[in-house]
């Protein structure tokens, strides 16, 4: 007889058609919202403008990197959103469901750890602007208090109060569904864009000419094709692989909302767009912001490719109240994608029967707030991002079970029952509920990728790990289940 087990959740079920309302428009803003960080401004504007790199060479790279995660993804988005399941649920059905379990735990781990990490971050923007708003609205010599020059932990007052207010601000806003983080990664997508277009209408509107000039010299043309430019193809390619890897594995978890699969192929392919439109805007904002530091006489080593560092340069206090806003809101729609929706479906799939949005969130935020607390002071001091990188290591190989297990074994079948209910002869309880074919490979698969990863002679091309980790555990799951 059928009985309700421990994986039954409201928020890992199968997603109702009704509730299927991501279109390409929706997908377009994940991957704008995945691309408009700090780093990847900074990664882009350096990649083009500071390593002396052949401009057609840093897009021909970019165009193959956006290739490969397009196939990646699309391996990964078309069971969740042809099924309805998030990631945690479509593991149950190649590493059974305790196996699921347990893995599906680390993502919680790393995830909650680089939430409460970035959260940090973030709040360094809501601390600068209380600091200005101290500054100019009520007294100018309040900031030199002692009360503001004692410090616990690395952090002071402001810094604690950011902190709490940044990590209750996405209480609020990540724990109301996907139709609300549906329209927040709209808003926050379109919003930002909308910040560098004005920002670059700002830089461009009476300097266009040296600013143009500008990009002309800081650009390299060079011979695409000459042989000294294959291992530079490949470190950058695997560097902007690198940039959006950690999206693939959840990625089932926002595609399963998506209405059909042709949505889903056409806003896959607005990676390519974002990618192009964003590269120009990075490049463009960083040269047009030099092009203004040289005619103030400011003088800098090299160009600056960092936001906080324009911001710092620039001394205008609406520019930078402007720029910290625009900061702030892409940072957060990140860490959503990125961080907080795949701890939380990670972590109910760990005890569904006790947790829903809610409660989970409180979890999240106690812990991220304790890795957010620790980070200056402990966390960043202990190379605690090593690790971190190290336990990814895992993503490619558990990447790789899923899709062979899916398109290969199962041939696109999935037991919906089975995966929710407990009963006898469940297809996906295995051995005791773990699958020790898939734990097989993907132990094989992790050595090999984190062998890869940690090898000083293979430096160049570490940013591949995941993939040698995906192919590895993808080949020898398949060979196994022949057996």
């Amino acid at each position: 007889m059928s009985q309700n087990i421990e994986l039954k959740n409201f928020e890992l079920a199968t997603v109702n058609p009704s509730n299927k309302t991501w279109t390409s428009i929706d997908l377009f803003c994940f991957w704008a919202n995945s691309i408009q960080t700090i780093a990847g401004f900074a990664l882009i504007a350096s990649l083009y403008l500071i390593y002396n790199l052949s401009t057609v060479l840093v897009l021909t790279s970019s165009l193959a990197a956006s290739i490969l995660i397009y196939f990646f993804i699309s391996l990964i988005g078309k069971p969740s959103q042809k099924h309805g399941l998030p990631f945690p649920v479509m593991l149950r059905i190649s590493m059974g469901l305790n196996g699921a379990k347990y893995l599906s735990l680390l993502r919680s781990v790393i995830g909650v750890f680089m939430f409460g990490i970035q959260t940090f971050f973030i709040s360094k923007s809501i601390t600068y602007l209380i600091r200005i708003f101290i500054y100019y609205n009520l007294d100018s010599q309040m900031l030199d208090g002692q009360v503001f020059l004692a410090f616990f932990l690395g952090l002071n007052i402001i810094d604690w109060i950011s902190l709490i207010l940044t990590f209750v601000i996405q209480y609020f806003l990540f724990t109301n569904g996907q139709r609300f983080n549906q329209r927040f990664l709209q808003f926050s997508a379109i919003f930002v864009y909308l910040g560098l277009f004005v920002f670059f209408l700002i830089l461009t509107s009476e300097n266009q000419t040296q600013i143009f000039q500008s990009l002309k010299s800081n650009t390299t043309e060079g011979n695409f094709f000459s042989k000294s430019n294959v291992l530079p193809f490949v470190v950058l390619t695997g560097t902007i692989f690198s940039y959006f890897s950690i999206v693939l594995l959840n990625f089932g978890d926002f595609s399963r909302y998506v209405k059909t699969e042709k949505d889903l192929k056409l806003g896959n392919l607005n990676l390519f767009l974002n990618m192009i439109l964003f590269s120009f805007l990075a490049t463009s904002i960083v040269v047009g912001v030099d092009v203004i530091l040289n005619q103030k006489l400011i003088i800098v080593d090299q160009i600056l490719t960092k936001p906080m560092d324009i911001i710092g340069k620039l001394d205008n206090t609406g520019l930078t109240v402007f720029a910290l806003i625009f900061i702030i809101f892409s940072s957060l729609s990140t860490n959503l994608i990125s961080n907080y929706v795949p701890t939380q479906n990670s972590i109910i799939n760990f005890i569904p029967n006790n947790l829903d949005l809610k409660t989970s969130g409180v979890l999240i935020l106690i812990i991220g707030f304790i890795a957010g607390g620790l980070w200056p002071s402990i966390l960043s001091q202990i190379g605690v991002i090593n690790i971190i990188d190290s336990l990814a290591a895992f993503f490619g190989p558990i990447f790789a079970i899923i899709i062979a297990d899916y398109y290969l074994v199962k041939k696109e079948r999935v037991n919906h029952k089975d995966l929710f209910f407990l009963r006898d002869g469940n297809e996906y309880m295995y051995s005791n509920g773990w699958n020790y074919k898939a734990l097989y490979s993907l132990i094989i698969g992790f050595i090999f990728s984190l062998s890869l990863l940690w090898n000083i002679n293979f430096s160049d091309i570490k940013s591949f790990s995941w993939i040698l980790g995906f192919v590895v555990s993808f080949f020898i799951y398949y060979l196994l289940d022949k057996k």
